[in-house]
């Protein structure tokens, strides 16, 4: 069961199945497929657009010292890559008028 207000893949999988008719294996299917080629992408070092949505940019961070907040001990922090999203201009605006 999952959390209010949680989207999830079933969730995406039934929405395709009411409003495009594709049955609810190949509105799965679909998804899945999406999210794969999304996956792949990210995995070669590209950014992934999604048009009126937003971007998945992947980030190299170098190494920094950082701090232990119980002890105050200073430690190195590893270069490490993360993955940020940046929501388009239009996304924004949706979600600050709803």
């Amino acid at each position: 069961m999952t959390a209010p207000g949680t989207l999830t893949r079933a969730d995406l999988a039934e929405s395709v199945n009411r409003h495009i008719g594709l049955s609810r294996a190949e509105s799965a299917a679909m998804i899945e497929s999406i999210l794969e080629h999304m996956s792949a992408a990210l995995e070669r070092g590209e950014n992934v657009k999604i048009s009126s949505f937003g971007t998945f940019v992947l980030r190299d961070k170098t190494q920094r010292m950082g701090r232990n907040p119980k002890t105050g001990v200073e430690v190195p922090i590893e270069p490490r890559r993360v993955l940020t999203f940046r929501a388009s201009q239009t996304m924004r605006d949706r979600v600050a008028a709803s």
